[in-house]
């Protein structure tokens, strides 16, 4: 039921007439899809979480769990123990680290993916455009600049939040090759945050094995921002109804024991 469509490379050129169409197949657009910049997004989340009587601690570090056999008793944090039987693991690049404390061994790996922010510019771009060859997204924001990233294989193991020549280098090429006319545009900054990649790029859903009441949801790539609100929903009233969700049997983190490997085509930036 979306509006998606396939467009032709002069279509699609309609659509962003500074789009360099050399080597263009086809192109796929729905005139429906929106482009949402986190940071009022996630205040908007917690505001409206405190509005329900939810209490939101920030600069809070996760240190450890108190525990009786396989059952949760509490989580220990720098600022002092909250008391639960229920705890879902939602850290992102972290997930590993928090599962571990547990006893948990999650396969996840995080993988630096930076973005670069030019200067502003008045509005032109409609859409956000994406390679799918090499992994090149950008966008215009409100304010008028034009922020985006692209694939980089080349990153250190581990968590690293850094900077690098090479991604600008890379992002720079692709984006003068793709809108040329972005060649005279200035860039302001970049910076890096964490990708929680899993082996078959499926993310990690729903409880485990080894731990009662210890539920998962990580390994979200890029995609997690898209898909919160609806696995947030579907994973709340999963924990109140117990209601069965196939999907999250999909993700169950046992699939990687069992050899139930998934696989996802595509991972953007």
């Amino acid at each position: 039921g979306l509006a998606t469509r396939m467009l032709t490379p002069r279509e699609a050129q309609k659509i962003v007439p500074e789009l360099n169409i050399e080597g263009i197949v086809a192109a796929s657009y729905n005139p429906d899809d929106g482009v949402v910049f986190p940071w009022p997004f996630v205040w908007g989340y917690a505001e409206a979480a405190r509005k329900l009587g939810v209490e939101i601690a920030t600069f809070t570090e996760v240190v450890g769990f108190e525990t009786k056999g396989k059952r949760i008793e509490g989580v220990v944090t720098n600022r002092g123990t909250i008391k639960t039987h229920r705890v879902v693991n939602a850290a992102g690049a972290w997930s590993p680290q928090i599962a571990r404390m547990l006893g948990v061994e999650l396969p996840n790996k995080p993988h630096r993916h930076e973005i670069c922010s030019t200067e502003p510019l008045k509005p032109w771009l409609t859409p956000l455009v994406a390679d799918l060859s090499d992994g090149l997204y950008f966008s215009q924001s409100t304010r008028g600049e034009i922020v985006g990233g692209i694939s980089n294989p080349n990153v250190p193991d581990g968590i690293d939040q850094g900077s690098s020549h090479e991604f600008l280098s890379l992002y720079a090429r692709a984006l003068v090759r793709t809108c040329p006319i972005l060649g005279a545009v200035k860039i302001l900054r970049q910076w890096a945050g964490c990708y929680d990649l899993t082996p078959d790029a499926n993310p990690i859903v729903g409880p485990v094995d080894e731990v009662e009441e210890f539920h998962q949801v990580s390994g979200f790539m890029g995609h997690g921002f898209m898909m919160a609100p609806v696995i947030g929903k579907l994973m709340a009233a999963w924990l109140v109804e117990r209601t069965p969700l196939p999907m999250f049997e999909r993700w169950s983190l046992r699939r990687f024991k069992e050899g139930k490997l998934l696989q996802e085509a595509m991972i953007i930036g």
